[in-house]
């Protein structure tokens, strides 16, 4: 995807006020593969940040030893390795009170998973649990990591293959469905993290099809309809920069797409069982249902 990558001491994107910065994946040169797999060490200071940031790709980090809590929008994981869990592009996270750090980065674009695009749903699902992990698992990471640096004959498709693999290791180790989406399920969950088309009808004619079609297809594969998963997407967005940020309620209803903010208030209280307000006070996550 055009912008997702940048070659090393390019600056991080400027964020809207307010909001956390967002971080391109570094490559080596302008057309390098857009993938990277190393120690936290080798993938240095920003492996450990521990400041709130989104990514434009995604991140697997596989950790082996450490203590503090990874910190993904409102959950909290503390750390009990071997762990493994899933940054998706747009997600804010940081690693809070982390000592002793070390394992491994997997980090990609949405353009790395060519072969694959129904992983993209898997790795979303994914995001959304930070797993006790096994052997299994880091000798396909460590795999991952010989092959990145070999640089052999066809190392693009063994480090497709092997992701592929991990991605399905780790959904049966969360139990998670492995199955390939509908391309326009999938495409539709990828739409739903950009503000600007939330609504069925724009996210249908971003994809060329009817509202009607869109709202049967999503329906029947998920049991929910578009607007669900779009106001999820806006309780989402309006959470983690409540959880992140020092903008005001009425920034943060605008960054949500509501013109009204006392009507952002009343949507987010329905939704959520608490004001803006409340939530940021309280960070009472388990009454929203997070961990």
């Amino acid at each position: 995807m055009r912008g997702t990558t940048v070659v090393p001491g390019t600056p991080s994107l400027t964020p809207r006020p307010g909001e956390p910065p967002m971080h391109r994946l570094e490559v080596p040169l302008p057309h390098s593969l857009p993938f990277a797999v190393g120690t936290f060490d080798a993938m240095g200071p920003m492996s450990r940040a521990d400041f709130p940031h989104r990514h434009t790709f995604h991140e697997i980090a596989y950790v082996t030893s450490g203590h503090g809590t990874h910190v993904v929008d409102t959950s909290r994981w503390p750390l009990r390795p071997p762990n493994i869990g899933v940054v998706v592009p747009g997600q804010v996270h940081r690693w809070e009170n982390a000592t002793g750090l070390n394992g491994y980065l997997i980090l990609f674009t949405d353009d790395f998973l060519l072969d694959h695009p129904g992983d993209r749903q898997v790795l979303r699902g994914l995001s959304q649990t930070w797993l006790t992990t096994c052997p299994r698992i880091l000798r396909l990471v460590e795999d991952l990591h010989d092959e990145y640096r070999s640089g052999a004959p066809g190392v693009e498709s063994v480090l497709r293959a092997l992701l592929h693999v991990l991605v399905v290791r780790m959904a049966r180790l969360a139990d998670t469905p492995v199955d390939r989406m509908d391309t326009l399920v999938d495409e539709f969950a990828r739409l739903t993290g950009d503000p600007a088309l939330w609504s069925v009808r724009a996210c249908a004619n971003r994809m060329g099809v009817s509202p009607g079609h869109l709202s049967e297809t999503i329906r029947a594969a998920t049991g929910r309809t578009p607007s669900h998963h779009i106001r999820e997407a806006r309780v989402r967005e309006a959470k983690r920069l409540l959880a992140s940020t020092d903008l005001t309620v009425r920034q943060i209803a605008d960054r949500a797409g509501f013109a009204d903010p006392a009507y952002f208030c009343r949507f987010f209280r329905r939704e959520t069982g608490l004001s803006p307000g409340a939530f940021r006070r309280t960070g009472d996550l388990a009454a929203t249902g997070d961990r």
